[in-house]
């Protein structure tokens, strides 16, 4: 059996399945990117709940694993060389991922690079404007009288989904047919802002059919819907 008590975050959520992938994430949008991964590729896991009521992520073993304290996290077992290997961060997880399985990430090198640009621009652009849009309009800064860091964030959130709709236009997905991780990157963070966020209205979200149909379809896979759930909240 494999062991992974040297890890100082399996003595907080202890591996059942230390052979299996372990998971440590909560169900938000950068959460859910690696639980639906790993819902696509088939890879057996193991996923474990980090409560941000109860500041898990500020915990010892949860820092010793990932010491910029976010979500989701990950350890796999069977790592590079059959070592265990612990990664953070959404993006370089769902790379990994896809280079450890041979999935959701084109072989021929142009298309590569191609889809790893999207992810890129998921990380860098529609996450943190998307998020920063759901605190002024949702959140704390609902109270702010000055609704100009709101309305900066709108605007560019809409120049971000306007991007997005140029490049779907005649797409089934960011890469033509092929579903890929730049999909899986992406539209977690769409579904949050038009739901969870409720700013479509603000953004006038009406205005991108293609990201609506690729949304709709994008939620509609089977892997999307189980990966959306996990790990399961208390």
């Amino acid at each position: 059996m494999t062991d992974l008590s040297r890890f100082p975050i399996t003595r907080k959520w202890p591996a059942a399945h230390p052979d299996r992938l372990q998971l440590y994430s909560l169900p938000t949008p950068n959460g859910v990117k690696a639980s639906i991964m790993l819902e696509e590729i088939g890879l057996p896991y193991e996923p474990h709940l980090v409560r941000f009521d109860a500041n898990d992520q500020l915990s010892a073993e949860f820092l010793s694993l990932n010491p910029n304290n976010k979500i989701p996290a990950m350890l796999d077992p069977d790592g590079p060389g059959g070592a265990p290997l612990a990664l953070f961060e959404s993006g370089a997880i769902l790379l990994y991922l896809a280079e450890k399985t041979g999935k959701l990430l084109p072989r021929d090198p142009a298309a590569r690079y191609e889809t790893i640009q999207w992810v890129m621009f998921q990380m860098g652009g529609i996450g943190p404007m998307f998020g920063q849009l759901g605190f002024f309009h949702k959140f704390a800064g609902k109270e702010y009288e000055d609704k100009r860091p709101r309305d900066r964030y709108v605007a560019e959130s809409r120049r971000l989904l306007g991007v997005l709709e140029t490049r779907l236009a005649g797409r089934d997905w960011i890469m033509g047919d092929e579903y890929t991780i730049a999909d899986i990157a992406i539209f977690p963070w769409v579904r949050n802002l038009v739901g969870f966020y409720e700013a479509g209205e603000l953004v006038q979200f009406d205005a991108f059919p293609n990201v609506q149909r690729v949304l709709a379809n994008f939620v509609a896979r089977p892997a999307v819907a189980r990966g959306l759930e996990i790990p399961k909240r208390d």
